[in-house]
């Protein structure tokens, strides 16, 4: 029995080692695609605004081809048709400002028309006439907010879903995006308050599991020379 403790041990060790350095190894590969992620919108971000994207292209978005993509949009508000978004920015809690918006070309999209603060929620007015608007475009956020499911029958969003908010306004052709609209002017709603930031903890868990790795092999040989 004695003898067959080493090798169980090395055994055992040997998959742990290996399943920590595989975990390492994978923090390393995420880590790399966090990091093209990063540079990749933050050169959207500075590019000259581009048409959005009509409806022979909706198919084809994606978070990693279409995110925080710059673009412009030419068309009317429809009227009275806004839909309120709880949300919590830095200027405090209050809404973000939904809007159904009639393009030239045919078809709809919601805008991010900007954040009112809570105890302003009814000041939020609504541009006449022909409009251009020039923004972030956003992919839906469907579901709602976490342990805080979107309820459209009560009027209470907590994410901006753009399917069932297209669905409640009846937009049958309505886009599988929404722009957040840059700051224009003054007053409310306010736009531009887009947060461009990603988590990036990934080297410190690659780290952290090669760390590990490191440590059972010391503890497997402390424990055979014992």
């Amino acid at each position: 029995m004695t003898a067959r403790r080493p090798v169980g041990l090395l055994v055992a060790a040997g998959i742990a080692f290996a399943v920590l350095m595989a975990l390492g190894v994978w923090q390393i590969q995420r880590l790399a695609w966090k990091t093209d992620l990063i540079a990749r919108v933050e050169a959207r971000v500075a590019t000259e605004a581009v048409p959005a994207p009509g409806p022979d292209e909706w198919a084809a978005l994606t978070a990693e081809n279409a995110e925080y993509r710059r673009v412009t949009v030419t068309g009317e508000y429809a009227p009275d048709s806004d839909v309120l978004v709880q949300a919590v920015t830095e200027r405090g809690p209050g809404f973000w400002v939904m809007t159904p918006f009639a393009t030239d070309q045919g078809w709809t999209l919601l805008v991010n028309r900007g954040f009112v603060a809570a105890d302003l929620r009814d000041d939020r007015p609504l541009p006449a006439g022909p409009q251009s608007v020039t923004g972030l475009l956003r992919l839906s956020q469907p579901a709602g907010a976490f342990l805080r499911a979107n309820d459209p029958a009560a009027g209470r969003w907590y994410s901006r879903d753009t399917q069932a908010i297209a669905a409640t306004l009846s937009l049958p052709d309505a886009a599988p995006y929404f722009i957040d609209a840059e700051r224009a002017g003054e007053g409310q709603p306010i736009g531009g308050l887009t947060v461009i930031a990603f988590r990036n903890h990934h080297l410190s868990y690659a780290l952290t599991w090669f760390a590990m790795a490191g440590g059972l092999v010391a503890l497997t040989i402390y424990a055979l020379r014992r």
